[in-house]
């Protein structure tokens, strides 16, 4: 009797361990200046701390949501996300925050929701670097959020990398993937939702422009600051319109 209670305990134990507080939705946010942005926005909450960075519980639409600071770039944005899915178990991951935009493409301050995502930064010099390309491109499902979205976006790729959107490459990224805005984080957030058969929901808005001769924020990073502040504002005051339709949608 008395091993077949010490069994039990340790098994209870081992389950304790291993249980994982769970919520619905997780937002990630990646960039230092997006997530000081989000903090003003929201200065009164419990701020926690992780391995990666700080992160709080907020009410939205009656869901309790946990908004999580990631860090900037694509290591980050992986091990970041990885870390949330298994400390969270979230049903949907969304992202929020910015992107350059292609000049004459799109509009500043415009809605992008992903539904690709590709990282373009990988130069194979043993192989093929479009091959490598293709195997961290993600497609991402959005068929459980239908075609009726709250607020006006444009449903697009997005590109990523480690840098910034360089004016010489505009052209190449335009002609070689149709791409129309960039940034650091998505194309590693997506991939790691979607290999942990993940909802991803990523709404990123057009901080700044780039062109072929310049970028209109480069070397002034308070602009790319204060669009942040404007940018991150709006993303979170149309959440609880999308958290408002996710529900009758995951449950068809």
């Amino acid at each position: 009797m008395k091993r077949i209670s010490a069994i039990a305990i340790l098994l209870l134990l081992v389950e304790i361990s291993f249980a994982q507080p769970s919520t619905k939705f997780a937002v990630l946010v990646s960039a230092t200046i997006e997530w000081n942005a989000t903090k003003k926005l929201f200065p009164n909450e419990k701020y926690l701390t992780s391995p990666w960075g700080e992160y709080f519980y907020k009410e939205f639409e009656n869901e309790k949501v946990v908004v999580f600071h990631e860090g900037w770039g694509k290591v980050a944005a992986a091990g970041a996300t990885q870390y949330v899915i298994d400390q969270f178990n979230p049903e949907i991951v969304i992202n929020l925050g910015t992107c350059g935009g292609f000049e004459g493409q799109i509009e500043r301050n415009e809605v992008i929701l992903a539904d690709r995502t590709i990282i373009y930064d990988i130069a194979e010099a043993m192989g093929d670097s479009k091959e490598a390309i293709a195997d961290y491109t993600t497609e991402i499902d959005l068929r459980w959020l239908g075609m009726d979205y709250p607020v006006k976006v444009r449903k697009t790729l997005l590109v990523s990398a480690d840098k910034d959107l360089k004016p010489d490459e505009i052209n190449f990224l335009k002609k070689e993937y149709h791409a129309l805005a960039g940034d650091w984080e998505s194309g590693a957030i997506a991939y790691t939702a979607k290999r942990n058969h993940k909802k991803i929901l990523i709404l990123r808005a057009v901080s700044d422009l780039v062109g072929t001769q310049k970028g209109e924020a480069y070397g002034n990073i308070n602009q790319f600051a204060e669009q942040s502040e404007i940018i991150m504002e709006k993303l979170f005051k149309d959440l609880p319109l999308w958290i408002r339709i996710i529900p009758s949608k995951t449950s068809k």
